[in-house]
């Protein structure tokens, strides 16, 4: 049901010779105290006649969840555990299993399972639809209790119902929660190329990565010959930290800024000097599950000319959500309160970015249904996209028939930063996608 919040209003008398007369209400406001009457007259219908008890308080919660989830697929209401919950997690540690998700046709729809957590073990795949949950069905159900029946107590079991495209029928996964420890940065040596990835953007990211590339410029010396940032189905997380890892990466110009309802909401982001990487070369990785800050980091490094962006559009979620906290106790709103736009001052909302070379892994297709590559343009209620913007609907670069690769993406990275003949492919558009991509992959920045 659709609900909305309770607002008391009180007015108070002066007392004495003087009255201070209160300006008259307007229709608007007028239509606002009729609908709150309304509500009042069902919260006390359902109060006296529903089949059970209620309490007052659940009441109340269903209400405000009601109102602020049917505005968009990103706002919602937590109660004081699940706001708790939410601090948690952006500290990068919790209880559960490791997967990003969002509601869509009242079911629970997969953005991307965490590395190396119970869900990425299991085999949970973006764009998988968590029908059940230890057989309760999740339809009807909001979309923070589902998220707080999967966490729980580490070594317990939980077993989620799934929908995937192509298979017959759904299947159950039985899989045993854990600690998730979402240790946002790992880092390993590609030769003479330093491999990084970001699975999520907590508190501990931007300091990881910095850890990351002092290590790896010490183990690979001066013969490192670039960057690969992997931002592939991470599904963003924290606004600083998307900041600070660009200003990592930068030494001038605009990171993102974020535009609000108010011409005074408006706020811009600007890098400080200082690339850690000493203007290496750098190419980004992304996919359909890159999404929200990581959206932010690929904008800025590609707008700014700094690094190449290789693979598929990314998931196009250009909103910020600010928390507020709702009195003591009272839990908190995730509200949208704005869209961020990258330097160029293009929203990728409902959209994406567009890499500078598309390359599929294989398996991926953009003629795929949209149920196995999800967007934010696919899920009901998202905010409308910038118009005017044309997509690039160059058909992506595809590893050649009969090869095999463990991962054709960060092989054709490899392949560009060393300045190789990249992999074999078979696609058209190679020799045009690859005329442009020198240049960027020498890390040329924008003046």
């Amino acid at each position: 049901m659709k609900r909305i919040a309770l607002v008391v209003v009180g007015v108070v008398l002066g007392f004495g010779a003087a009255i201070t007369l209160l300006p008259a209400l307007g229709a608007a406001d007028m239509g606002a105290y009729r609908q709150l009457d309304l509500f009042s007259d069902a919260f006390e219908r359902v109060r006296a006649n529903y089949v059970r008890p209620v309490q007052d308080g659940e009441l109340i919660d269903n209400a405000i969840q009601g109102m602020v989830s049917a505005l968009d697929p990103h706002s919602s209401y937590m109660d004081a555990k699940s706001f708790a919950d939410m601090q948690i997690q952006t500290k990068g540690e919790f209880g559960g299993l490791g997967i990003e998700v969002t509601m869509e046709d009242g079911l629970i729809k997969v953005v991307s399972p965490i590395d190396d957590t119970p869900a990425a073990k299991a085999g949970i795949k973006p764009g998988d639809f968590i029908a059940a949950i230890d057989n309760v069905p999740v339809q009807g159900m909001a979309l923070n209790d589902a998220i707080t029946k999967m966490r729980g107590p580490a070594g317990s079991k939980i077993t989620l119902t799934i929908l995937r495209n192509g298979a017959k029928k759904p299947f159950d996964l039985t899989l045993t929660r854990a600690i998730v420890q979402v240790d946002s940065v790992k880092w390993r040596r590609e030769g003479d190329v330093a491999y990084i990835r970001l699975t999520g953007f907590n508190e501990q990211t931007d300091p990881g990565l910095q850890k990351a590339v002092r290590d790896l410029k010490k183990e690979i010396g001066p013969a490192l010959k670039g960057y690969v940032l992997d931002l592939r189905n991470n599904p963003g997380g924290l606004l600083d930290q998307a900041i600070s890892v660009s200003d990592d990466l930068l030494n001038s110009g605009e990171i993102v800024s974020t535009r609000g309802r108010h011409a005074e909401d408006t706020q811009r982001y600007d890098a400080k000097a200082g690339d850690i990487t000493g203007g290496k070369p750098i190419v980004v990785l992304i996919n359909g599950g890159t999404a929200s800050a990581s959206e932010i980091v690929a904008g800025a490094l590609q707008d700014h000319r700094r690094a190449t962006v290789l693979g598929m559009t990314s998931f196009g979620k250009g909103s910020v959500q600010t928390v507020i906290p709702l009195g003591d106790g009272g839990g908190a709103l995730r509200l949208t309160t704005a869209r961020y736009y990258t330097p160029s001052g293009h929203s990728i909302q409902a959209r994406g970015i567009i890499p500078d070379i598309a390359v599929a892994q294989g398996e991926e297709d953009d003629q795929l249904p949209k149920v196995i590559r999800p967007s934010e343009a696919d899920l009901p209620g998202h905010l409308v996209g910038e118009k005017g913007l044309k997509s690039d609907k160059v058909p992506p670069i595809r590893p050649a028939p009969g090869k095999k690769y463990d991962d054709f993406q960060l092989s054709y990275a490899l392949d560009l930063l060393r300045g190789k003949v990249t992999v074999s492919a078979v696609a058209q558009n190679t020799k045009t996608q690859n005329a442009k991509a020198p240049d960027k992959a020498k890390g040329e920045k924008a003046q």
